[in-house]
């Protein structure tokens, strides 16, 4: 068994190659018959929610904002390669191969990228990309599987290994992929899978249908007369007959929104009494915003930076500041990190820049949303220029302060040996000043 899946990972260089080492113990698995990667399986099957949590975001008015946040968000940065000096982040600069991520399709630009990955990860919990033809493809994440290989150790299964992709549109044949020519992004992985990511919306469900149970009850209440509801009753001798012609009066002159606050007029032998809450003895409000709350805390949006009433009542847009840092730095820069890294993938330089230490990197240099973040870090910066001013006037070397300063480390900091503003040697004596030439009026007397 061992040196069956190490002489298919070494002969894996076509994709005939490809598919003759997605086998085990002597069998193909095919499509159909591929289960999640538990031992003796091998691959772990695509999520089969991504259409229920497509038409959850579609029909939740909360879900869809968090949704549209950080869609909008996320995709106002743009990629740049990074160079990387001594293994620490330097300047930025682009080549011609970032074209495929600033047009990744005919008519496409890096933000409809940015937004169909961070829509796939929202709702299926992976985005998948692949290049054909000097332009990016989109595979649909519920239409892919995931194909690993057992890790075996002492004749037992240690570990999984990522092997490729095989993308399986329904009426196509399925097309496999190697794990070099796929771009995975999933930010959160999915705790029961190796590879495989999961939704921030998996554990809102229950919130998600008690959000859509409030919607529909002050639907259904407002339909019903926006009033509470009512019990009528009969005396016995009431006959059916005008006992239904008494309800569709009563439903014509009373039922829905507009008949709300009617005096009603019954004849003798009805009994009306009124049962139920009304929305404020309900506290509907409150009830509703805390579930809102927490859907947009799964999100990871700050409930003020949605716009959501629970969030304005706990802060106003004054505090607006604080929460679009928080969301910033707490969601979206993990994303974009995590997005970098996964196009790397499929987008490599080449010539010089491939040549040094260089790596895939997001710019948000450009993005409004920013801004405060951006005079923040130029105040940084000026104080760090000050620090360096400070220390090499104090005798340090220039390199070694720089050193220092970039590495937050004073213990590598270097002396001269020289002190003072001139950083004269010790012991040197000033050099005598000039004699004062002699006054006019004293020489003339």
């Amino acid at each position: 068994m061992v040196n069956l899946w190490r002489a298919a990972r070494r002969s894996i260089t076509t994709i005939d190659d490809y598919i003759q080492a997605v086998q085990y113990a002597g069998n193909t698995y095919t499509v159909p018959q591929m289960q999640q990667s538990l031992p003796g399986q091998a691959a772990e099957r695509a999520p089969a929610d991504f259409v229920g949590y497509a038409v959850q975001a579609a029909t939740n008015g909360v879900l869809w904002a968090c949704l549209s946040v950080r869609q909008d968000v996320f995709s106002s940065v743009r990629f740049q390669w990074q160079r990387l000096l001594n293994g620490r982040p330097s300047e930025m600069f682009g080549t011609r191969e970032l074209a495929l991520l600033e047009e990744p399709w005919v008519g496409g630009t890096t933000q409809d990228l940015l937004t169909r990955m961070i829509q796939d990860a929202d709702l299926a919990g992976n985005s998948y990309w692949t290049a054909h033809e000097e332009q990016l493809v989109r595979l649909r994440p519920d239409w892919v599987d995931i194909v690993a290989e057992p890790i075996l150790l002492r004749g037992g299964v240690l570990g999984w290994r990522r092997l490729g992709y095989i993308y399986s549109q329904p009426g196509a044949e399925p097309v496999p992929l190697l794990a070099d020519e796929v771009a995975h992004f999933a930010p959160k992985p999915d705790p029961l899978a190796s590879f495989r990511g999961m939704s921030w919306m998996t554990p809102l469900m229950r919130d998600t249908r008690n959000d859509n149970l409030m919607s529909a009850h002050k639907e259904a209440l407002f339909e019903n007369r926006a009033t509470p509801n009512v019990i009528v009753s009969f005396d016995r001798e009431v006959k059916p007959d005008a006992l239904a012609k008494f309800q569709a009066r009563m439903d014509a002159e009373h039922k829905g929104p507009r008949n709300a606050g009617k005096t009603m007029y019954v004849g003798g032998g009805a009994d009306v009494t009124v049962v139920g809450s009304n929305m404020q003895e309900l506290d509907f409000t409150k009830v509703q915003g805390a579930g809102e709350t927490r859907i947009a805390a799964a999100a990871g949006v700050p409930p003020v930076i949605v716009g959501l009433s629970e969030g304005l009542a706990a802060a106003t847009y004054s505090n607006y500041s604080q929460a679009r840092r928080r969301f910033a730095d707490g969601t979206m820069h993990p994303l974009w990190a995590n997005a970098a890294g996964s196009l790397a993938r499929i987008v490599r330089a080449s010539g010089t820049a491939a040549s040094s230490a260089v790596r895939l990197w997001y710019d948000a240099r450009g993005v409004p949303f920013l801004r405060e973040d951006r005079k923040d870090a130029a105040d940084i910066a000026f104080r760090q220029a000050q620090t360096i001013r400070a220390l090499v006037d104090a005798g340090y070397t220039p390199a070694s302060v720089q050193r220092a300063v970039d590495a937050e480390d004073w213990s590598l900091l270097e002396h001269t040996g020289l002190f003072s503003v001139q950083l004269q040697p010790p012991g040197t004596r000033a050099p005598a000043l000039p004699a004062p030439a002699p006054d006019a009026s004293s020489s003339q007397e």
